[in-house]
């Protein structure tokens, strides 16, 4: 790993700050990623195996995942495939020291964003997330069409049947939530998390609570409980 772990990258402008999660089993090379992240003013938050991660993915939301292949108890495809296969959209890019193109196909075509061969460069570690995060950004989902519900997220509107809805702040953030990542399952423990951000106080129930009120005003079948995984909205909500 090359490159200062306090150096910015030049000529990218500033970056919003992400959470990230990195997963990388080599104490030195995780260290280093983990400092540089970090002084780009990104939360990152370090995993050096694959039960850690899942354990950090099932109770936090990610900006960004940065993923090595080679891991103690399996390999980093694996849990690629199980995020990809949840819907989750989370932004990923692969670190790893196995160069073979076929490697770089096999991860891009299960998900992967972006693939990144050791030993790199941390300046070129800050372009990849840059690049990354330019294109969620460039192409922000701004407005999205559940069945009969129109919900705009730059204006914080919500139409039903062509009909404004008032929401609470705090309705809002348990919606937009379940809307981030159209067609994933969101974990009770993420909504929790955006009512956390909110100010809420959140106790056992909060969250049934305000999933029942959304019910309330946007139609009982807009948001689907799957039993002991979480919610759901779908794009072929009625």
């Amino acid at each position: 790993m090359t490159g200062q772990a306090d150096s910015r990258l030049n000529g990218a402008g500033s970056q919003d700050t992400m959470r990230v999660l990195l997963v990388e089993d080599n104490r030195s090379i995780g260290e280093a990623i983990h400092a540089h992240a970090s002084g780009d003013d990104h939360a990152v938050d370090w995993a050096q195996d694959l039960a850690t991660a899942r354990d950090l993915l099932a109770v936090a939301s990610y900006d960004l995942v940065l993923l090595d292949l080679g891991l103690p108890d399996g390999c980093g495809i694996d849990l690629l495939r199980a995020l990809r296969r949840k819907g989750e959209a989370v932004p990923v890019v692969i670190l790893s020291a196995q160069d073979q193109i076929a490697s770089r196909i096999e991860a891009l075509n299960d998900g992967a964003d972006d693939y990144l061969t050791k030993p790199f460069d941390l300046a070129e570690l800050s372009a990849r997330i840059a690049a990354v995060a330019r294109r969620y950004a460039g192409q922000p989902v701004t407005e999205q069409v559940f069945g009969h519900l129109r919900i705009d997220a730059t204006n914080r509107q919500v139409m039903l049947d062509g009909e404004s809805v008032d929401l609470s702040s705090r309705e809002w953030a348990v919606l937009l939530r379940l809307t981030q990542r159209p067609g994933a399952v969101v974990a009770k423990s993420e909504i929790e998390e955006a009512l956390y951000a909110f100010g809420a106080e959140v106790e056992s129930n909060t969250v049934e609570v305000y999933v029942s009120r959304l019910r309330k005003k946007l139609g009982r079948d807009v948001i689907r409980t799957l039993r002991g995984v979480g919610y759901q909205v779908s794009r072929e909500t009625d």
